[in-house]
């Protein structure tokens, strides 16, 4: 077999070792533009766990990279002025022109030929090999002659930032943060070999802007920079290595092979430097390839398709996790607001990857101090750091919530003729003796051609405000938990089926909606709603307002998400109209504003109202960002107290990107950006990830759905776990104390002792 590999970098390379060692009669070259002895960049970065895997695939590769690396255990955020040390972490740093030595000397141990100042263009010379390997970087040549048959996407991300070396001597991975008149910078600092650390320098494209950076002059970057961190540098120079300013591109492929290429490396996919080394994610993925190619020899195409199988999930989670984390750094504006221990808590597990109880294992020296600084913040207690933070109160207008966790708005298409009825009574009732801060009402509509289905409720007619006040007293008379409804109208969502339900309804009602367009095609089209509707929709939203206060609601949610009838106007792909509640941003909230306007005017000034809002609607052209914070803060200023930040499902092709806490950055971006309260929800599924969520301030309230479905006990499990004495428990159930609290504790140090088992072995020298 002969395999060409384009481009020597760290990833061409090992996968050029691992195949020769394992099939030694095979011809392997290496083609590499530069000399051998070149080198751009400083230094890499890799984690005990990437070094694990070195040293079961290649011992003497793994002893060469570990005889030159400088190992670390700590993080070290430094905020003007301002240090915090996080222990337990596990890196290493390793020059990358030694790395790369390390490796050519390996190849040539194991028969590889090396061919430097080899700029490769043309693939017709190697028409005899069997495989192309195509690992010749981020502007890959030979990717871009195939870019339509790999499906390539190349986006450039905000921030500028340049890569930079210097004498500066450092014990840790450190983050240094710099507030200026021009906005924030971050140095992402390391050191990868005595007297040598790489310094990584970021800032907003604005802030680039104001300091008159130029992308090409190195000597204007160094002075700039010298003086910004002067005392973080304590005298020591920066050093260049074609050190121009530039923005990272975000590379993916929808195909990682076409005929005998294979692509490697960024090439491929490329992960933002914030989360770790594009050369462990290239080494890391050589090993898969060469693995696959040596399990089939003699069939190319399933090694490339078994290569691909194999890493595709595991790449594009990286990148994602990566993503998450460049989207923090590119908004350090935002989080440098925060008290320095939160700041530091947040840059810590940005990524979503690390949480709350992952750094307690780690140091809990840290996050005692977090959660110090937390609760002195909040006065939750005259012990401050024995009250977690998803059990502190939280406090909107004069209504006091016990904890920090709710349940979300979850339909149950129980009721007849929109009346609740027994089974609302035991659904609401058990999980406020479950402990809840806050139940958050199914959708309830503000009239019988509001609702969504047969089975949704509403709060009409007097009868329907006898049945909510039957649950909500004995809810006030046995718990601590308030209550909120949330009082919406379907809009062109509605007179559908229940989701259990196979046949759809047959006596439609007259469907309506900011602009005649239905939500799909087994939906009919809505009546574009006139003045005259928009008057009597204004009267049902203030009459069920009052209905709602005799009911004895604590609090009122405005629905104005998910594409209903009120969030209809808040889109641009469900309004088309031209006149004043058509077009900009603000006359598409003309409606929904008058609405919430005469709906708070309404309701009792000492109780609190909240807007569900939906922050992006995952398709092309629908609400942005810019959108979503106008939105929230024109609520905001009308007096809505929170913003309860939700996504999408407003259009049917929506292309939704969902995984763990996955609407916390949308949150985050709402409360820190227009500074209002916001609830979060969106597969939030422990107390580990609520705690972590309310510590790096991404929001006030977790909202939880089908976790509270089939565990209307979560909080009090929850609160034995973390061994927290709630008051609110009923006498009738303390007893129940003695069993569940000592078996919470036993489960907790059970999975703590796998985490602690499951870290890979440092390989400090």
């Amino acid at each position: 077999m002969k395999i060409t590999v384009i481009g020597g970098g760290p990833g061409g390379l090992y996968f050029s070792i691992l195949t020769k060692k394992a099939m030694p009669h095979c011809q392997i070259d290496v083609y590499e533009r530069n000399r051998p002895d070149d080198s751009f960049g400083f230094g890499v970065v890799f984690s005990d766990e990437t070094l694990g895997e070195f040293l079961k695939r290649d011992m003497q590769s793994y002893e060469l990279i570990r005889s030159k690396f400088a190992y670390w255990d700590d993080i070290i955020i430094a905020r003007d002025g301002l240090e915090v040390t996080i222990a337990g972490n596990g890196f290493c740093g390793c020059s990358r022109k030694t790395l790369l030595q390390l490796l050519h000397q390996r190849c040539d141990e194991e028969g590889v030929n090396l061919h430097f100042e080899a700029y490769i263009e043309d693939l017709n010379q190697f028409e005899d090999s069997d495989i192309i390997v195509a690992c010749d970087g981020i502007s890959s040549q030979i990717r871009t002659q195939f870019e339509s048959s790999f499906g390539t996407k190349v986006v450039m991300k905000k921030n500028k930032f340049v890569w930079m070396g210097s004498s500066k001597p450092l014990d840790a991975f450190t983050y240094f943060f710099k507030e200026t008149e021009h906005g924030a910078f971050a140095a992402h600092t390391y050191q990868y070999e005595e007297g040598m650390s790489t310094w990584i320098f970021e800032c907003a494209p604005e802030t680039w802007d104001k300091f008159g950076f130029d992308t090409y002059n190195e000597d204007d970057t160094v002075q700039k920079l010298q003086e910004l961190f002067k005392s973080e540098l304590d005298g020591h120079s920066l050093i260049t290595n074609k050190s121009h300013w530039r923005q990272f591109p975000h590379v993916t492929n929808e195909n990682w092979f076409h005929k005998n290429i294979v692509l490697l490396g960024d090439s491929k996919a490329t992960a933002h430097y914030s989360i770790g080394s594009g050369t462990k994610l290239a080494m890391e993925s050589a090993i898969a390839l060469s693995d696959a190619i040596v399990a089939n020899p003699k069939d190319i195409q399933t090694a490339f398709q078994n290569y691909e199988k194999s890493r595709r999930n595991i790449v594009e989670m990286i990148q994602y996790a990566a993503n998450v984390s460049l989207d923090w750094f590119e908004n350090m504006d935002r989080h440098i607001q925060h008290p320095f221990y939160q700041f530091a808590f947040g840059c810590m597990t940005r990524s979503k990857k690390v949480t709350y109880e992952n750094l307690q294992i780690r140091d809990k020296s840290f996050t005692d101090k977090v959660l110090r600084e937390y609760n002195s913040k909040y006065d939750c207690h005259t012990e401050p750091i024995e009250v977690p933070a998803a059990f502190s109160t939280f406090k909107l207008r004069d209504l006091e919530i016990q904890n920090r966790i709710a349940m979300s708005s979850m339909g149950q298409y129980s009721a007849e003729n929109g009346l609740v009825n027994d089974w609302h009574f035991q659904h609401y009732t058990s999980r406020a003796i479950g402990g809840l801060g806050l139940i958050l009402t199914e959708m309830t509509a503000v009239s019988k051609t509001g609702r969504i289905t047969l089975g949704c409720a509403g709060i009409y007619d007097e009868n329907q405000i006898v049945e909510w006040k039957r649950i909500n007293d004995f809810i006030h008379q046995n718990t601590q938990t308030k209550v909120g409804i949330q009082l919406g109208h379907s809009g062109r969502k509605g007179a559908t089926k229940k989701p259990w339900e196979t046949e759809d309804l047959q006596n439609k009602w007259e469907l309506l909606s900011a602009s005649s367009i239905a939500f799909n095609e087994n939906f009919p089209t809505p009546k574009e709603m006139t003045l005259e509707d928009m008057d009597l929709i204004t009267f049902q939203f203030v009459q069920a307002t009052k209905n709602a206060e005799k009911a004895g609601f604590d609090m009122i949610e405005l629905q104005a998400h998910h594409g209903f009838l009120l969030a209809s106007f808040l889109s641009p792909l469900t309004n088309t109209r031209t006149d004043e509640f058509g077009g900009s941003i603000q006359n598409r909230l003309n409606f929904p504003l008058r609405v919430f306007n005469e709906m708070r005017n309404a309701f009792p000034k000492e109780k609190p109202m909240s807007v569900r809002i939906s922050a992006t609607d995952w398709a092309e052209n629908g609400i942005s960002e810019e959108d979503a914070i106008t939105i929230a803060k024109t609520f905001k200023e009308a007096g809505a107290d929170i913003i309860n930040v939700s996504t999408g499902n407003t259009v049917s092709h929506q292309k939704p990107q969902t995984g763990r806490m996955w609407q916390t950055p949308y949150s985050d971006t709402i409360r820190n950006t227009v500074h209002v309260p916001t609830i979060t929800a969106g597969y939030i599924q422990d107390i580990d990830q609520i705690n972590t969520i309310i510590l790096n301030g991404r929001a006030d309230l977790v909202a939880l759905g089908r976790p509270l479905l089939l565990d209307p006990n979560f909080v009090r499990n929850a609160q034995a776990y973390e061994k927290f004495q709630a008051n609110d428990i009923p006498n009738q159930y303390k007893m129940g104390i003695s069993h569940l609290f000592p078996l919470k504790a036993s489960e907790r140090k059970q999975v703590e002792g796998m985490k602690k088992a499951l870290k890979p072995k440092s390989n400090k020298k």
